[in-house]
């Protein structure tokens, strides 16, 4: 998102070497929320089949060849074709999520887990900010540098201990993924009974593997059914419904458009680099805080807070709008100026990217790691994540339209209602996981049935 919002700019430029139509623009923008369900529901299969660290590795492949395409781009299909392996790569990188959750131990999950949005909200912001100085072709090479860094530092990271239990029955080969992390003995030894208690009822892989192979299949399809699957399939399936229709990437996406359609002090004149910037500050400084608050008081209040400031800024963003702002057209007939210095619209905006950068924006990702069962999660999580790009896609995609047909105050009012059934379905079925192992959170999901 970022990069293509440095990108459509430049590229708008007479200077530019390669000319694009507003058709092309939209599809530059859009196409890498197409390419990243395809990432994410591929990766579940093949991480639990090789491994969490193997496919990390792997992700970083189709990276550097996507930055590299983006560098030497004659035309816009080279344009089309890199942006497509950008978000077929961003889907790959699921498999961070799960095996950051496999990996930590209970007490700092939450907190390691929400350190994800932070530094996605770092790569935008940092992204932006060289947006002000370097010309495109120079960011894919300086992206393509970073990339094979991180691919060289995957190389000393373990892999996950409960992948080599559940998929490998490598009790060997899991003691010393702990070993690697847990350097006190004790914490070692604690973890990894914890670890083999939780997979005790495995049956060995030899019995599987005499099996008919109906009969795994079989067994395998069963498994979807049991309630420590669907539960948190479901709940989560809804939360990101709720994430993606309080519009809070909409807002991200169309910043610089919604700035001049609500007046104030930026109306006129907005660099949108500078919005950019400064909307990529506040989910940037905001993840920090969700990451550091979040050790102490886990997600449901994190969410609550999160879906009430929405809520609360949205409708009086909503309310204001409807008293203060006049058409454009009516307002020319009437010859009447905007008075610049009044922004509270505008505050109200920021004050709903920095609520949704505390809970909305983060939560739902990492809760992937935590809900959904190590036998499923890799397959399960790809396929949510999958899901979640398609809404984001279908939202970003519409937002313009549905702007045109009703007012923005009306939408400010429709966010508003969406954000508060939000909270009210969290209160009810999202349980609370900081602190809770696996095994815990497994239990919370079979009660009551």
């Amino acid at each position: 998102m970022s990069f293509s919002a440095i990108l459509l700019p430049q590229l708008d430029e007479k200077k530019s070497d390669i000319r694009i139509s507003k058709s092309e623009a939209s599809w530059i923008a859009s196409i890498v929320a197409i390419a990243l369900p395809l990432g994410s529901f591929i990766i579940g299969p093949l991480m639990d089949k090789f491994g969490r660290k193997k496919l990390c590795i792997c992700a970083t492949i189709p990276f550097v060849i996507s930055w590299i395409m983006h560098a030497c781009a004659k035309n816009v299909y080279h344009l089309y074709v890199a942006r497509i392996i950008a978000g077929f790569s961003g889907g790959l990188t699921t498999v961070a999520l799960v095996y950051v959750s496999e990996i930590t131990h209970p007490n700092y999950r939450t907190m390691l887990l929400s350190l994800n949005s932070v530094f996605v909200s770092f790569g935008i912001l940092f992204t932006c900010v060289l947006g002000l100085w370097f010309r495109w072709r120079v960011m894919a090479l300086i992206n393509c540098f970073l990339v094979l860094l991180t691919l060289v530092c995957l190389w000393f990271i373990p892999e996950s201990p409960h992948w080599q239990i559940v998929f490998k029955n490598n009790p060997s080969g899991a003691a010393q993924s702990l070993e690697w992390l847990y350097k006190d003995q004790k914490i070692f030894e604690n973890q990894y009974e914890r670890l083999l208690d939780t997979t005790s009822k495995k049956p060995p892989q030899e019995s599987k593997d005499k099996e008919p192979r109906l009969t795994r299949m079989k067994k395998q399809l069963k498994v979807y059914k049991e309630p420590i699957v669907y539960k948190p399939f479901t709940i989560l399936f809804t939360i990101f419904v709720f994430q993606q229709l309080s519009c809070g990437y909409v807002i991200i996406f169309y910043a610089v458009d919604l700035f001049r359609e609500i007046g104030g002090h930026f109306e006129k004149g907005l660099d949108e680099f500078v919005a950019l910037v400064l909307l990529g500050s506040i989910r940037f400084i905001m993840a920090i805080v969700s990451s550091l608050i979040s050790k102490r008081i886990g997600r449901r209040p994190l969410f609550f807070i999160s879906g009430l400031g929405m809520c609360l800024t949205s409708l009086v963003a909503g309310i204001y709008m409807y008293f203060t702002v006049i058409p454009p057209d009516e307002l020319a007939k009437l010859s009447i100026q905007k008075d610049k210095s009044d922004n509270i619209a505008l505050y109200c905006v920021l004050g709903y990217v920095c609520f949704s950068s505390m809970g909305y924006f983060v939560i739902p990702w990492t809760l992937i790691g935590e809900l959904l069962p190590v036998k499923v999660r890799g397959v399960l999580g790809g396929l949510m994540i999958s899901i979640a790009y398609v809404l984001m896609f279908f939202t970003v995609k519409v937002f313009p339209f549905v702007l045109d047909l009703i007012k923005i105050q009306c939408l400010f009012y429709v966010m508003a209602l969406v954000n508060l059934c939000g909270v009210i379905f969290m209160f009810f079925f999202l349980p609370e996981t900081l602190g809770k192992t696996f095994k815990d959170i497994e239990a919370y999901f079979k009660r009551d049935t």
